[in-house]
């Protein structure tokens, strides 16, 4: 075990190879839709010895293998894990090298369709990145309908609608930027980095002018980029009949009856819902809202922050010619560090799947039931190396390491050889999780 002494208070953390390990550490509280408040100085001893509490999911309520991609990335990242679930949900877990200070940190914002998932699946981890001197910090946001519900009178309640999930993350980075050097952070070298959900909300966090000087750079895996404009956040106050239609169904007569529906019937009505629309995954996301999100994306991504970029997709990404297209474009536009990983996983025929590529950028590829060989260790140190070289300086090169370079016309290959290649001509992708087929 380990004790800090910081300026919010004594904190009792992990003592891990190598490394100090402080988890399910609380940045904010909040109501249920209601905006976050970063946390005040607590008394006594901080217990962050075990990982916080997830946002209440649907995973609670219904089965994993109800359909075949939900059944798949359960096998993938959580089969015999236990997690717990509730609204106070607002945690991060930390993972620090034992000494020195004004350590360059990352903070890594989980994906899942802005609607599941958490920060302490299995496939994430910092203890390779501490013993590289870099901080990991993997944050918990609210997602689904405790992160983007909108209501017209709860707008008026709270001075803007929607978008507390979006909201909780920069809080979570303003409470790092605060916080950090505590833990041997350097608060003014800060890199996000994020994979599906997590990047497409790095994606809008780096069009919100509020969060200037927050962050130095992005990783963006699987996500980056100018979507189509009809995947694109809708106004807050069009998808307000959605919510709307959440509310009647569940019985409740008034906002604050609903504010205290239970997780159980919530769900259940929630699961109706969606049986009665088709337009579920646009109405449960980011929102032009006037504060977060000012205006629409297709305007805002005009002029980015000026920080640093690295965007990333995977041969069998979840929209693969979507992602390599849309991503190429935001690096060519921004002069941005690519990449394609091109390593098919092992144990089934769903090749470089999307989300493949976090076990290797993790160094958790021993706890997958794929038969991973020994070069697929070596790729997930040299794609460490990579990313923690890039949170020092914004350059990703390093003694032993393959050149790589800002290039419009490559990006760096993740394959048998590490190189630098042209993007690949995936015109037509029939996606083995999903059975989507692009053109």
């Amino acid at each position: 075990m380990v004790i800090l002494h910081t300026k919010l208070g004594a904190i009792q953390g992990n003592e891990k190879e190598g490394c100090y390990e402080f988890l399910g550490v609380r940045y904010a509280t909040a109501a249920r839709f209601e905006y976050a408040k970063l946390v005040e100085p607590w008394e006594g001893t901080y217990d962050a010895t075990h990982f916080g509490d997830a946002c209440p999911q649907k995973r609670q309520f219904y089965p994993h293998y109800e359909n075949k991609a939900r059944k798949f990335y359960w096998k993938e990242f959580r089969e015999n894990d236990t997690y717990t679930y509730s609204e106070d949900c607002l945690n991060l877990n930390i993972w620090a090298p034992e000494q020195g200070e004004k350590h360059p940190v990352i903070v890594f914002i989980h994906g899942g369709g802005f609607d599941s998932c958490c920060n302490c699946e299995s496939n994430i981890d910092g203890k390779k990145y501490a013993k590289r001197g870099v901080i990991m910090v993997a944050i918990n946001y609210r997602v689904g309908v405790f992160g983007y519900f909108t209501n017209k009178e709860n707008a008026e309640r709270n001075g803007s609608d929607g978008n507390f999930g979006l909201d909780d993350q920069m809080k979570a980075i303003m409470w790092v930027k605060e916080n950090i050097a505590d833990y041997g952070g350097d608060p003014d070298n800060i890199t996000l980095m994020g994979q599906s959900a997590g990047a497409i909300s790095i994606q809008y966090l780096c069009l919100n002018k509020e969060c200037n000087g927050l962050f130095q750079r992005v990783i963006m895996m699987s996500g980056g980029g100018m979507f189509p404009k009809f995947a694109l956040p809708r106004l807050a106050a069009d998808t307000n009949n959605y919510w709307d239609r959440l509310i009647e169904i569940s019985g409740c007569k008034t906002l604050d009856e609903f504010k205290a529906l239970d997780h159980k019937s919530l769900f259940d009505a929630w699961e109706q819902l969606k049986g009665e629309r088709k337009d579920n995954t646009y109405n449960t996301m980011p929102v032009i809202d006037g504060r977060m999100l000012v205006k629409p994306v297709d305007e805002l991504i005009k002029e980015p922050l000026n920080v640093d970029y690295m965007i990333g997709y995977t041969n069998n990404d979840m929209y693969a010619y979507l992602m390599m297209k849309i991503g190429i474009k935001f690096a060519k536009d921004n002069k941005a560090y690519t990449y394609f990983f091109d390593i098919d996983a092992p144990g089934d025929k769903n090749k470089a799947f999307h989300s493949c590529d976090l076990r290797y950028a993790f160094g958790t590829l021993d706890r997958s039931w794929r038969p991973y060989a020994e070069r697929d260790y070596e790729v997930s140190e040299i794609m460490i190396d990579y990313f923690s070289n890039y949170a020092k300086s914004g350059d990703p090169n390093g003694k032993n390491l393959p050149i790589w370079e800002i290039n419009k016309k490559k990006s760096l290959g993740f394959a048998d050889e590490i190189k630098m290649v042209k993007p690949p001509k995936l015109r037509l992708i029939y996606n083995t999780v999903y059975g989507l087929k692009i053109r």
